[in-house]
């Protein structure tokens, strides 16, 4: 049948119906724009427009589930996911000392630099200079060993006959925290906010400029990487142990991280310039390395002071990267945060997703992280007692990737005295209620 020829529409109702078409059409495009976003997003990650997206994989050489956890971590929070909890950059930070390398770079420096006499003579001879924190019982040992060997200002002959005394007085003093006799060798810190042991290294570099000290420290990794598995080395009298190792699976897991999208950082206990030699090994730029620091003289010396963090001054000595040192230090670099605001614990939005650490220095940082922490086993108290309570469900455990630790036979004493207060007073581990944690059995070595 044939349709009749409808009338021509007023030119008003066209032009109606004409704009609510044009609308639908956008609203269309608008829709599936909005749909395809994730998608280009995710093929954006991938480097070539079009292309899907894939992520990194975590290699295997991981304690039970942990390879699986740390690549939910990485699908989660990494740039091939559209619908990651947040647009901006994920934060990881690790410790290094342990963490990401067999043994210490803080220890194969200081033992470098007594081999071969690169530690100067205090100014006036006069030990308590090198630290605030040193007794006088530490200050009249060194003295004694070292006093007439050098002039002030001049390296002391710690790598020669002669010198064997003064090189193992200060080997104990940094080592054991104490003088050779036994006596205390530092007093009157914030346990909670620094070491002095720690502290003591990078102040004896003193007189020493920024390139010379990455120089020593560029030496002393060459020297510790070469040696082979359980070498020692003399040091003054003693021995002392002469290799480093990088971990392959952190090594590994830092690469995958950063090829997510992760902003990947180092915090450390050691000396900033010792860490940033390291550091380039696994690819972690001097600028994303934050360790103790030192101030500095006119024309770049470095001095016997360390910078400070929040309410803490430079040359005050008493907030370095240590426990909430570390956090202090992390809000600071890693977030900005400036003043004594970079003390406290800031909103999730402003906290790294992602820490691993081996010790109660880095509790603090390790309970900052929002989404995963993971805990090379070390037998640390504290640290143990959170991890293996685990209260919140994001803590793993692995043991050392080298040499692991034998499992802890006793319970971690985490209801007595786990906890180590400002005073140095110990007491029990408290979750973020304030109950306090159980004792903890170890099970995972």
């Amino acid at each position: 049948m044939t349709r009749p020829t409808p009338a021509p529409l007023p030119v008003p109702v066209r032009r109606l119906r004409a704009a609510a078409a044009a609308a639908a059409a956008a609203a269309l495009a608008a829709g599936t724009l909005a749909a395809a976003a994730p998608a280009a997003q995710a093929s954006a990650a991938s480097g070539r427009a079009g292309a899907p997206c894939t992520a990194p994989r975590v290699a295997a050489g991981w304690y039970g589930d942990n390879q699986a956890r740390l690549q939910q971590l990485i699908d989660t929070h990494g740039a091939c996911n559209p619908y990651r909890p947040s647009r901006a950059k994920p934060v990881a930070v690790f410790d290094w000392d342990n963490t990401v390398v067999k043994n210490d770079v803080g220890d194969a420096t200081l033992y470098w630099l007594l081999r071969n006499g690169r530690i100067r003579q205090p100014a006036a001879g006069d030990w308590t200079t090198t630290s605030r924190h040193l007794t006088p019982a530490a200050a009249s040992a060194l003295a004694a060993a070292c006093t007439g060997l050098a002039a002030p200002g001049s390296p002391l002959p710690t790598g020669t006959p002669e010198g064997t005394a003064c090189a193992d007085e200060i080997a104990a003093v940094y080592g054991t925290a104490a003088t050779r006799a036994g006596a205390a060798a530092f007093a009157g810190w914030n346990h909670r906010t620094t070491e002095p042991a720690y502290a003591w290294l990078p102040q004896l570099m003193q007189g020493w400029t920024a390139a010379e000290v990455r120089g020593f420290a560029a030496a002393a990794r060459t020297e510790n990487l070469a040696a082979p598995v359980g070498a020692t080395q003399q040091v003054g009298s003693g021995t002392a142990t002469g290799w480093v190792r990088y971990y392959d699976q952190q090594k590994d897991l830092i690469a995958a991280l950063q090829k997510a999208g992760f902003d990947v950082w180092i915090s450390s206990a050691s000396p900033q310039l010792v860490v940033e030699v390291w550091a380039a090994g696994v690819g972690i730029r001097a600028d994303h390395v934050i360790g103790i620091r030192n101030t500095t003289a006119p024309g770049g010396a470095l001095t016997p002071h360390l910078q400070g963090c929040g309410s803490v001054p430079d040359g005050a000595d008493t907030m370095t990267t240590y426990i909430d040192g570390k956090r202090c230090w992390i809000n600071k670099e890693v977030f900005g945060v400036r003043g004594a605001a970079a003390e406290k614990v800031q909103p999730a939005a402003r906290r790294q997703v992602f820490a691993a650490g081996d010790s109660d220095t880095d509790v603090s940082f390790l309970r900052d992280a929002t989404a995963l922490r993971l805990v090379v086993n070390r037998n640390k108290n504290e640290l143990l007692c959170r991890a293996y309570d685990n209260s919140d469900g994001k803590w793993i455990v692995n043991p050392m990737f080298i040499e692991p630790k034998k499992p802890k036979t006793a319970p971690y004493p985490c209801s007595t005295t786990g906890y180590v207060d400002r005073d140095g007073t110990p007491g029990p581990v408290r979750r973020a209620d304030t109950s306090i944690i159980p004792d903890q059995q170890d099970t995972v070595y």
